[in-house]
């Protein structure tokens, strides 16, 4: 069931940002579904847990890029023959095509025989493999093709040019004065002074329109091999199997995951493959962390601070607040996102998780005004929370970061109070970021976190989000900032 069409909610999360440089060296087109569908079926999510901890072998994981490239190269070779306007040039383009098809294939599957492989996935594919390397069509296209490139091979001709005209006729024992022009040019082959590229790279099987013509005489002088080679080529039409086609998609959406997060990886941060359920809600993280920031982090040779959190039994919110600037956003987005790549299947920034498979993933952060609704700010915010929790179920994740900021705290107090309600009516689970203290005891489904600061120094964050009741002081210190009257501000102020 994928689905070409970006969540809402990436954008929130961040999780565009890590999507495109994920797919940045691979089809983006072909690949962006697979990481915009994820799944509630607990088995699906185990079976590719299973295909990615097969991929952590090195030489498991060596295999699979020789395998695409090869892929790769027929669907260019494919791709080429549709611009050819030459039949003789096209044909050949196309048997290269199917040659490059049955030795890739036949490569990888004595390769994956030798692996040792635990999923499911493998598994049965190499057990496919086996079968389909083995099978009559396949043995009779190789075997075809095989006796067909002999005959190519044999085929000699010569070739008289005098002025614009070429006279292409049967190999009658002449001497190869190509043979000798080489040799003697040979010095200048490589020849590059400035250390650059002469010009675009073409295909191996690119001809110019000389060489097309040449080809075609030669078709007419051998023109029983040629009838052959079209024969082939219409009783082959369809040579490549679906299945290795589809694999050769599928298994680049586990590649490009893991060359993303191999660079953290190298850099310390750890990922688990999460416990995962459709049905229990009690989870827990340790030391998760967001994987956008991550990345940019890492990139910038700077540390990234993990975070644990938990809802044991009843619990369904984590109401998050504290001093500005001080990873409650973060928080909240790396909440979605462990959510939402569980639900993929895929490895999750932590050293350990249990996670909830959710039927979506809400999200409401903070946008600028859309002159084009006629809405205030307020209104629009009413608006797209009541379409949230009208949409939402209670398989639902939902997460709120600093609702109803344009308004007075009395009436942010008592809407926040009401969409909270609300929320928790539904028994979903999720996160809320705000600076109102009393949300954190709402009820019995609410849990409390606090963004923590240096003891000795309150201005400076650590980044760190402890479970524990809140201080009071959130929204003191937002408006003390705000007016500049914390205490480092006064200080700075005061000097003589």
């Amino acid at each position: 069931r994928e689905t070409d069409k970006e969540p809402g909610c990436f954008v929130d999360r961040n999780l565009d940002q890590v999507i495109a440089a994920a797919v940045a060296k691979y089809d983006a087109s072909q690949l962006r579904p697979f990481f915009y569908s994820t799944y509630r079926n607990e088995e699906i999510v185990r079976y590719r847990q299973e295909v990615f901890r097969d991929l952590e072998d090195p030489a498991v994981l060596a295999l699979i890029p020789t395998f695409c490239d090869g892929m790769r190269k027929v669907r260019l070779e494919f791709e080429f023959a549709g611009k050819v306007h030459y039949k003789r040039h096209r044909q050949m383009v196309l048997f290269g095509a199917i040659q490059s098809y049955c030795c890739t294939v036949s490569d990888f599957a004595g390769n994956l025989g030798d692996a040792r492989l635990c999923s499911r996935g493998f598994r049965n594919l190499c057990g496919y493999l086996d079968s389909y390397v083995a099978s009559l069509p396949f043995t009779a296209l190789i075997a075809e093709t095989d006796e067909l490139q002999e005959k190519l091979s044999a085929i000699r001709y010569s070739m008289l040019i005098q002025g614009d005209k070429v006279t292409v006729r049967k190999y009658a024992g002449e001497a190869d004065y190509s043979a000798m022009v080489r040799s003697q040019f040979e010095r200048f082959r490589n020849l590059d002074p400035e250390g650059k590229q002469s010009g675009e790279k073409k295909p191996d099987t690119s001809l110019n329109h000389v060489e097309e013509g040449i080809l075609d005489f030669v078709g007419e002088l051998y023109p029983e091999i040629f009838s052959a080679l079209e024969d082939h080529l219409k009783r082959h039409a369809d040579f490549v199997d679906e299945t290795m086609a589809l694999f050769d998609r599928e298994i680049q959406f586990f590649l490009a995951y893991l060359h993303f997060v191999e660079p953290l990886k190298q850099a310390g941060l750890s990922f688990c493959y999460p416990e995962v359920s459709a049905s229990d809600k009690s989870i827990s993280v340790r030391q998760g962390f967001d994987l956008a920031l991550a990345a940019r982090l890492v990139g910038e040779k700077k540390p990234v601070v993990g975070n644990d959190f938990r809802l044991d039994g009843p619990e369904r919110l984590i109401v998050v607040s504290g001093p500005n600037q001080g990873g409650k956003t973060t928080f909240a987005r790396m909440f979605g996102q462990l959510h939402f790549l569980a639900g993929l299947g895929c490895p999750v920034p932590g050293m350990e998780a249990k996670l909830f498979l959710a039927d979506r993933i809400y999200t409401h952060f903070e946008r600028e005004e859309d002159i084009t609704n006629l809405r205030g700010k307020l209104e629009d915010e009413l608006v797209r929370l009541h379409e949230t929790i009208e949409k939402m179920t209670g398989d639902s994740v939902v997460i709120l970061n600093e609702i109803f900021n344009s308004t007075s705290l009395q009436d942010q107090i008592f809407l926040s109070r009401k969409v909270l309600d609300g929320i928790l009516a539904t028994d979903a689970i999720g996160v809320c970021v705000t600076f109102i203290d009393e949300l954190a005891s709402l009820s019995e489904k609410t849990v409390s976190m606090v963004s923590t600061v240096v003891p000795d120094n309150p201005a400076a964050r650590t980044f760190e989000l402890l479970r524990r009741p809140a201080d009071g002081l959130a929204y003191a210190l937002s408006l003390a900032e705000k007016h500049n009257v914390t205490h480092e501000r006064l200080r700075e102020r005061i000097k003589p």
